[in-house]
């Protein structure tokens, strides 16, 4: 009933099992897995830091509330309820995947035919996938970069977010893995009436085996073909990797999304600025009415003349005084602005980012100043950065396979080095003033790789060697632009 998966399922079972005996099948125990995973905690947050990174956050559903005769909380409807967000989470997202993946890498290597090749295949549209992997890993803890070939036979990478994957690990580190289900939806139709419909991809060594997942039962795609659930197809042949052809990209080590760190705060901002605007909309016509002597029957018809036309009657006559007074509340605006300062320092320091306003860089900053304010951001870049390092080494061992099954040359054992460029503020002067004062003790390449200005190092010292060439040419009367000298009729003398 598996098509070929369950022996794959077999070595998943017996591993996750660890060795205990049970009387499920194989197909039960997959089906287990994934009910247990789809509504565990872990995926749960996952989607939370989507949505949070969206603007969907919990203010959107926080209703009023008061304490009712028995005690209870009860909804109240007819008061404020203001649902207010600033996404300062986001923000944060932004600023450390742009600050790590926001410029282009740079590719080093002693093989320039194989360099040539990568920059090839890590073009601009990888480099966008590369940095929204980057967000999709702090929103979740953990992406995936899939390789696939397009239909028109290029090689290319697909990012699938963290809560549509259920890796299975073959160790503790979780570094290797020996399978993998992939759960997505999809629209659809069930007869004419629109529907959702859940499917399965089982990721293993023989390929992709593809399901429909109906309640918490696993039924085989029919809809699908045989190409559509292969790694490669070769003709009319599909093949597969030699490994999983998913790749995890990591934001710390222990896959640990930012939202888990920040939510809280996060929350704490929008509650602040909602319950604000509430207390200053809460005037007299919705807020607390002292009534004396009032000429009318109960409150419920005192609250719709008030509303209906701005005014009531009262008894005054004689001795009796009528009149409506208020309760006031007021609402002490720097208490609210010194409270939502602390929140917004303690989620930048919990997000480990930094605030573009920060003190530091008024008047004149210099660059002890802007690093150390970048402090935070860079060591928790390190961390990332190491992770991202880690999952470079899975994506050139797929690439250089596709080099090496598409004949463009073996190059298994050549090293390379992948080297972030990190978006950070400098004081540029001081940096070119560095570089002046290290003429002469450090080398030309390290100078100019280090000045602000220079994005290729290699076409900048292209660019120089042909200025000093021009320069001793014409020193010596020579210039390097002008045609050489031709015999008569044109042709040129020999001899």
């Amino acid at each position: 009933m598996l098509n070929g998966v369950e022996n794959a399922l077999n070595r998943i079972s017996n591993f996750m099992l660890f060795g205990f005996k049970t009387k499920m099948s194989s197909k039960e125990f997959l089906e287990r897995e994934i009910m247990r995973w789809k509504g565990s905690p872990e995926r749960v947050m996952q989607i939370k830091g989507q949505l949070y990174y969206q603007n969907e956050h919990d203010i959107l559903t926080r209703k009023r509330t008061m304490i009712g005769e028995d005690g209870k909380l009860q909804v109240i409807e007819n008061l404020p309820n203001n649902r207010l967000i600033d996404n300062q989470y986001a923000k944060m997202v932004n600023q450390k995947a742009n600050y790590l993946l926001g410029q282009p890498f740079a590719i080093d290597g002693k093989n320039e035919r194989y360099i040539a090749l990568l920059k090839q295949i890590f073009h601009k549209k990888f480099m966008k996938t590369l940095k929204n992997s980057g967000k999709a890993a702090l929103n979740q803890g953990i992406a995936w970069l899939y390789p696939y070939y397009t239909k028109d036979g290029g090689f290319s990478f697909r990012l699938f977010p963290g809560y549509e994957i259920l890796p299975i690990w073959e160790d503790s580190e979780h570094t290797r893995l020996s399978g993998a289900v992939r759960l997505y939806e999809v629209s659809g139709y069930d007869g004419i009436k629109p529907t959702i419909i859940e499917k399965v991809e089982v990721f293993d060594r023989q390929g992709i085996h593809c399901y429909i997942l109906d309640g918490n039962v696993l039924i085989p795609d029919l809809t699908l073909k045989e190409q559509d659930c292969a790694y490669v197809m070769a003709g009319n042949k599909p093949l597969n990797w030699t490994k999983i052809p998913l790749i995890p990209l990591k934001c710390n080590e222990q896959e640990i999304p930012l939202i888990k760190r920040v939510k809280s705060l996060q929350d704490g901002i929008n509650v602040m600025l909602s319950d604000f605007e509430n207390h200053m909309q809460e005037d007299a016509r919705n807020t607390i009415l002292v009534l004396k002597n009032y000429d009318g029957t109960n409150l419920g018809e005192f609250r719709k003349n008030l509303a209906a036309f701005g005014a009531v009657k009262v008894r005054y006559d004689g001795e009796t005084k009528g009149g409506v007074e208020t309760l006031e509340i007021k609402v002490n605006a720097d208490n609210y602005k010194s409270i939502l300062e602390i929140f917004k320092k303690a989620l930048i320091e919990n997000a480990m980012g930094y605030d573009a306003k920060d003190d530091r860089l008024s008047g004149n900053p210099n660059q002890m100043n802007i690093q150390s304010m970048y402090s935070d951001i860079d060591l928790d870049a390190n961390e990332m950065e190491t992770e991202f390092q880690a999952a470079f080494e899975e994506i050139l061992w797929f690439v250089n396979a596709h080099l090496a099954n598409t004949g463009q040359g073996s190059f298994e054992n050549e090293e390379v080095t992948i080297i972030f460029n990190r978006d950070m503020l400098m004081d540029e002067g001081q940096v070119i003033e560095n570089i002046k004062n290290s003429v002469g003790i450090l080398s030309k390449a390290t100078l100019v790789a280090q000045h602000p200005w220079v994005d290729d190092v290699d076409a900048e010292l292209t660019k120089i060697k042909e200025e000093e060439l021009a320069e001793a040419g014409r020193q010596q009367g020579y210039n390097p632009f002008e045609q050489p000298p031709q015999g008569k009729g044109g042709d040129v003398n020999e001899g």
